[in-house]
């Protein structure tokens, strides 16, 4: 396959999979729930942050923080007591228990108390093309309130090479306005041609095999790799290309 042939290819799989059918099986519908910017954005971040496992488990489990965030997440968090917490104390997906989910409400509260909202924590702020550093600065932010060491890694650090799956996705969600209803777009200080696609263990075989990734492990330097190739693809919207990777690889079982 020449590299025209492939970029139709990945062209015509990205159509069609970015489609708002897409929403009924994807953990995006959950921030697809609210219409408010914060809500949306909050459901988004935390939704993103336990999808990793069983789809479904996935979704009813975001499901439940909804719940327990009273379906107002922006309200919930920046106006919630201690005790509002307790409720919390029996949720768990996989090892995001309840202590992480606490601490997460505390640290986005103190995101937008402080920092400006999620929006204005990860704008990269440097003459930097990924957002690589800007995820890093992220993090350090989040956690510079009193926190449990345990629940540090439920953010990856881009410049300790994790591909820093989980977070990519959310700011597709956020970023790129694919104008099919799927991607939300309303981060419009953000520049949807500096975002990566998120790499996982789909999408990493898919490239593979594709030959537009030779890199093994699943790492940012991988994800580097990717960006690369991707963004010769089209370098104004890389990631559409998630959605053919993605669907290959898991609906098509391409790998």
């Amino acid at each position: 396959m020449t590299q025209t042939e492939l970029k139709e290819f990945l062209d015509e799989k990205a159509r069609f999979y970015n489609n708002p059918s897409f929403i009924e099986s994807d953990p995006i519908q959950i921030p697809h729930q609210f219409s408010k910017k914060e809500d949306i954005e909050i459901a988004a971040f935390l939704t993103a942050t336990i999808s990793w496992g069983n789809r479904k488990m996935i979704i009813q489990n975001a499901s439940k923080m909804m719940e327990l965030l009273e379906f107002s997440p922006h309200d919930f968090i920046l106006n919630h007591h201690e005790n509002d917490l307790k409720s919390f104390d029996k949720f768990v997906h996989r090892t995001f228990n309840s202590i992480d989910f606490q601490q997460f409400i505390k640290s986005l509260q103190h995101i937008y108390l402080n920092h400006g909202g999620l929006e204005n924590t990860l704008l990269i702020s440097d003459k930097s093309d990924t957002y690589q550093k800007a995820i890093h600065q992220f993090k350090k932010l989040f956690f510079e309130i009193p926190h449990s060491n345990r629940t540090q890694k439920h953010i990856s650090d881009p410049m300790k090479n994790s591909a820093a799956k989980r977070i990519n996705m959310f700011l597709r969600w956020m970023v790129r306005n694919d104008t099919s209803g799927v991607d939300f777009g309303i981060w419009k200080t953000h520049n949807p041609a500096n975002l990566s696609c998120p790499l996982d263990v789909h999408s990493g075989n898919v490239a593979r095999k594709l030959g537009i990734l030779k890199r093994e492990q699943n790492d940012w330097k991988a994800l580097s790799e990717l960006d690369k190739k991707l963004r010769k693809f089209d370098k104004n919207d890389p990631v559409k290309y998630d959605f053919a990777l993605f669907g290959l690889g898991v609906f098509e079982k391409f790998s």
